[in-house]
């Protein structure tokens, strides 16, 4: 199985989607627990709620692994995100209500997690870099979007309900300010028909936002984090709910188009 998919459109906008994978090879399938090959942490359904990306001439990856191989939005040297917070490691352990992913004895070794990570986490990266980089060679400026999705309450990471729309850019190191800013008034816009929303909130960005956003070099990169609350059912087998998604789906088309508009803007200046 390929490692993830990959489209290329004709505008500085890369839309990532490092979490939509459910795929676990046998080897490694073989020594998981029953919580482990659930996948429970997926980011489901994401390439199906932005289905309208097609439309829009940018550029998707998506992975299809799913991240209990191999986290893509994980430093490769392992590094916490959080600095004294409760963190999930490059190749993970224990699911998001902290049960055990592997049988006892049956964790990845600091050898399989090295090979883990030259295997299936960097040809992902590879791909991410040498996409931004032609981006910025064509219209002097790139733009990256990393869509990823949550349960609305999960007690190891934040306490009460997650708001629905959470937009990071590693509090501003990752894109400009002035991105920030109007993609919050799309999000503004949205409470108005009932949508939450937080800015490097508890949800700043992961790696691949906080690796590739170079701002200063014309590279912008934003995280969103959505609520699964927002486009399907929270408890398995997590199905589509295409009545709710029918509702966030245009202010997630907002955003992406705003975020374009804005690159337009200022390549024109």
């Amino acid at each position: 199985m390929d490692l993830f998919d990959f489209s290329s459109g004709s505008l500085p906008l890369l839309v990532s989607m490092p979490h939509s994978g459910t795929h676990i090879p046998a080897e490694m399938a073989a020594r998981m627990t029953e919580a482990g090959l659930a996948v429970p942490d997926t980011d489901w359904h994401i390439p199906r709620l932005y289905d309208f990306l097609g439309d829009l001439d940018v550029s998707v990856i998506r992975a299809s692994h799913s991240r209990y191989v191999a986290d893509l939005n994980r430093a490769p040297d392992g590094a916490a995100l959080y600095a004294g917070a409760d963190n999930t490691e490059l190749c993970p352990t224990t699911t998001f209500d902290r049960r055990p992913i592997y049988r006892e004895g049956e964790a990845p070794t600091e050898a399989e997690i090295a090979e883990r990570q030259a295997v299936y986490w960097q040809p992902y990266h590879d791909r991410i870099a040498d996409e931004l980089a032609a981006m910025k060679s064509k219209h002097g400026i790139a733009l990256l979007w990393d869509a990823h999705s949550i349960c609305s309450h999960v007690p190891r990471f934040f306490e009460g309900r997650l708001p629905d729309l959470n937009l990071g850019t590693a509090d501003g190191a990752s894109a400009a300010g002035d991105l920030l800013d109007i993609l919050r008034a799309v999000a503004r816009e949205a409470e108005a028909v009932g949508y939450s929303h937080a800015a490097n909130g508890r949800f700043k960005g992961g790696y691949i936002t906080r690796h590739y956003g170079k701002p200063d070099a014309g590279i912008h990169a934003v995280q969103l984090e959505l609520s699964w609350a927002t486009y399907m059912d929270e408890a398995p087998p997590f199905d589509f709910r295409e009545d709710l998604a029918a509702g966030v789906r245009p202010v997630l088309a907002g955003l992406v188009q705003t975020m374009l508009a804005w690159a337009e803007m200022e390549v024109d200046a």
